[in-house]
């Protein structure tokens, strides 16, 4: 709310976690097979594998793989579940190596295009604000 109160009702996505980030991960960092951490943007899905290993899957690994029934980036993923982004980066890594996550890592050079961000902006600028109104362009 504008005045700093939360909005009235229950918190939809709950509590933040109060497991410290490096014990969620055994101590690892976000590095990948190759020794690149995945970009933010990449988009995670779960598998079939995944969606029926849910039951047995640990906390966090559930929690991922049961959020990711629909195509998501990183970000949105780390947000959603309240996580710390590198958490989700190792989490969303070792999913993948079992199988219960397909990773999208999206193209360096296009994700590096300035016409791509251009039509990002101008799709965002696209979207009426909560009173219906668009947003001026330059």
């Amino acid at each position: 709310m504008a005045d700093g109160s939360p909005p009235p009702g229950p918190d939809p996505v709950g509590p933040a976690p109060a497991v410290r980030p490096f014990l969620v991960t055994s101590g690892r960092v976000a590095n990948t097979a190759s020794g690149r951490t995945m970009p933010v943007e990449t988009q995670v899905v779960a598998t079939v594998a995944g969606l029926d290993a849910l039951d047995g899957l640990s906390f966090e690994r559930h929690d991922i793989v049961a959020a990711c029934r629909l195509p998501q980036s990183l970000a949105e993923l780390a947000a959603r579940l309240r996580l710390h982004l590198n958490v989700v980066r190792v989490l969303a890594e070792d999913l993948r190596s079992a199988g219960q996550l397909t990773v999208y890592v999206p193209d360096f050079d296009s994700t590096h295009d300035a016409s791509v961000l251009r039509r990002v902006i101008d799709g965002l600028r696209a979207i009426p604000d909560s009173r219906g109104v668009l947003r001026d362009t330059d």
